[in-house]
Order: structure tokens, then C-alpha cells, then sequence
């Protein structure tokens, strides 16, 4: 995979950051000696803002930097200006949305706890569009595009290189009726297809588990490269945030290994799923 632009132009960020802190200078100090504005080095560093190819070598000239790491910022900055293919669909991805598929997609670990809502990961079409035309009030054209995109981003358990991931869901996620039971029927048993793939570990969360280290949906991605930081994910209706610093990793990474420990064996967790779906069958 070539790797996502979006992984890519955090991947830049972060190493011309490095650069400057190694040579302690302040974006103001680097803008001043290259004729730019401070706040033009800022958004090279925050990913803010597009960085061309004769940016770099000014960088690097100015940092003395060697050949082989002047080669590998430039091509880090050629693939961030490409565009990703979930892109393609237009108005059915939030910008705020893309930034997130663009990360999901170069993870290759991926921690997910869900309260209300089954994994997007796995979800079947009728079950997404049904989330889609009751949230966000797009067009039907737009749910259509974002629905594709769903389906689209479950290719990723399933390629080679799929990402280690585990995910914990509450159990009123299961009993929760999204649309018809009949659509429930098929989404439990999408849930337990896609729960026995090598890539894939799936926990629920009993309703008598007693308390546990969570008030939220939220998902931690982890990187191959150990210079890229986890990313902690949380969305909303209109936004999401992302955190990426330690305090924020260890302490989810916390919070998730305390769901895991209260959460049913993935054994136990298939049965738990098996004996639903025989209600819905009613």
C-alpha cells in the first residue's frame, strides 16, 4: 500500500518538528532567517498547511540535513498532496471524517470500545444507512456515498497487512434495535463473521460487568512506525477530536485494558451474541 496522504502529512509534521527542537529554534527564529512568517513554519509542523517540495529543501539547507533525509521529507510531502480514494466520494465524507479514515487506514493497531453502536468496521449496509438517514440529515445521494465509504474501510480487516485490532462492545449495542429485526438478524450475524477473522478479537461488555474505566465510544490507532504517536479518537455529531499526547495515550490505553479485563472472553462473548440473535429470530 502506498500509505495514506493524511499519515503521511502527519508523518512530515512531525519530523520537521524534530528538526527545529534538535537545533533549538522557535518557528518565529526559522521563519526570520528564511524570509516566511513563524506562523508558516507552525502550520508546516501542525499539518495545517500544504508543504511544496522547495519548502523542504529550504528547510534542509537551513537545518543541514543530509541527501538521503532531504529525499525522504520531499517524498513525504509529494504523497501528502495526493488525495486518498475515500476522498473520491465527495460530500458523503466530513472533512473532519476524511482526516480520520486517512489515519484508520495506515494503523496497524486498532482499540475500539463502542456503548450505543456496533463497530462501523462491521456493520452491514442496511444497518449503516439505517444510522445514517436518522444522524446526520444528509441528502440521499450523500448517504449512499457514505455508506460505500463503510463498507470501503472493512477491506482492511481482511487485506495481508491488516491491523491487529480488538474491539469491545456494550451489550445494549446488541440489543439496541437499529431499523427491522430482520436487519438485526443480519448484523449479528455480520458481527460473528467479521469476530473470526485472524486479524479480529471481539469482546461485549456485560450489562453485569459492574462499573468499568469508560464514560464513551472511543478508538486508539497505533502506527508501524514507532516515530508516529497513537492517536486517541472521540466523535460527535458535527466534530471530532483527536489526542496524541502521552498523558492522553497511557490513560486510555488504561481505560481499555480495564474494559478488556471486565468485558466476557471473546469465547463467551460469541455465545452471548448467538443467544440474542435466536431473539431476534422470534
Amino acid at each position: 500500500m502506498a500509505g495514506s496522504p493524511t499519515a503521511r502529512r502527519r508523518r512530515l509534521s512531525i519530523e520537521l518538528k524534530k528538526l527545529r527542537e534538535a537545533n533549538a529554534l522557535t518557528c518565529a527564529q526559522v521563519g526570520s532567517a528564511l524570509d516566511w512568517s513563524g506562523s508558516k513554519v507552525n502550520r508546516m509542523e501542525t499539518g495545517s498547511g500544504r508543504v511544496q517540495p522547495s519548502d523542504i529543501d529550504a528547510l534542509c539547507r537551513f537545518y543541514e540535513t543530509g541527501d538521503e533525509l532531504r529525499e525522504f521529507l520531499k517524498s513525504l510531502a509529494r504523497q501528502a498532496k495526493t488525495r486518498g480514494w475515500w476522498q473520491e466520494h465527495g460530500s458523503g465524507v466530513p472533512q473532519w471524517f476524511s482526516i480520520y479514515i486517512g489515519l484508520e487506514q495506515e494503523a496497524s493497531t486498532f482499540r475500539q470500545y463502542q456503548c450505543e453502536l456496533l463497530p462501523g468496521l462491521m456493520q452491514t449496509p442496511a444497518y449503516a444507512c439505517e444510522l445514517h438517514k436518522t444522524g446526520a440529515h444528509l441528502p440521499a445521494q450523500d448517504i449512499d456515498r457514505a455508506v460505500r465509504v463503510r463498507m470501503e474501510r472493512q477491506a482492511m480487516l481482511t487485506r495481508p497487512e491488516a491491523p491487529d485490532a480488538w474491539f469491545v462492545v456494550n451489550e445494549g449495542s446488541l440489543r439496541n434495535v437499529i431499523g427491522e429485526r430482520a436487519l438485526m438478524r443480519e448484523q449479528l450475524e455480520r458481527i460473528l463473521e467479521s469476530s473470526e477473522l485472524p486479524s479480529v478479537t471481539l469482546q461485549v461488555l456485560p450489562f453485569d460487568s459492574g462499573t468499568y474505566p469508560a464514560t464513551g465510544s472511543f478508538t486508539m490507532l497505533g502506527f508501524p512506525d514507532q516515530e508516529d504517536p497513537d492517536i486517541v479518537y472521540r466523535d460527535g455529531i458535527t466534530d471530532a477530536v483527536y489526542l496524541e499526547g502521552e498523558h492522553h495515550v497511557r490513560e486510555y490505553t488504561r481505560a481499555f485494558d480495564g474494559l478488556r479485563a471486565a468485558a466476557l472472553s471473546p469465547q463467551r462473548s460469541a455465545e452471548l451474541i448467538k443467544s440474542i440473535l435466536k431473539e431476534y429470530a422470534r
